[in-house]
């Protein structure tokens, strides 16, 4: 398996993930996400592959897409309050069902992870849903901490 930069031939592998991850957040949550959405389409995807802010990795075998981890560059500067810093924020990350329990996740994260670190980021960030444990669970295996808590009421 290789881990790198998404290139244009990697679309078409990466809207499959997109459906299967709004799928899964439709499941969770379908009060709030739509059935049969992607949070991308072809067109932004291709603009995102060429924004140095938004760098996307992905993991090949074979020719296939297994993963991938959509990232933002989050800069802090002169804030009245919060120091300065560069945050890598995962905007998405998703494997590939039939590809679990490969370790692709891991690989991904930990790709990041040297990235960020390369990069001169003071952290690595995302957001999870908490009616999603088995992803918290993961990230937490991961080595990542709770780091604020977005709350709710339903009216």
């Amino acid at each position: 398996m290789e881990i790198r930069f998404a290139e244009t031939r990697d679309i078409p592998g990466m809207i499959n993930l997109l459906l299967e991850v709004g799928e899964v957040h439709h499941r969770i949550r379908p009060d709030l996400f739509r059935a049969g959405a992607q949070k991308y389409d072809e067109q932004t995807l291709a603009r995102m592959l060429t924004d140095d802010t938004r760098p996307i990795f992905v993991a090949v075998e074979d020719g296939k897409v297994l993963g991938y981890c959509f990232c933002i560059l989050q800069v802090r500067e002169n804030d009245p309050v919060l120091l300065d810093d560069r945050t890598l924020y995962i905007d998405d990350i998703c494997v590939d069902e039939r590809a679990r329990g490969k370790h692709v996740g891991t690989e991904l994260y930990d790709h990041v992870l040297d990235y960020a670190r390369a990069h001169g980021y003071h952290n690595v960030t995302l957001n999870a849903w908490a009616a999603n444990p088995a992803a918290v669970k993961f990230y937490e295996s991961l080595g990542m901490s709770v780091y604020r808590y977005g709350m709710e009421q339903i009216l």
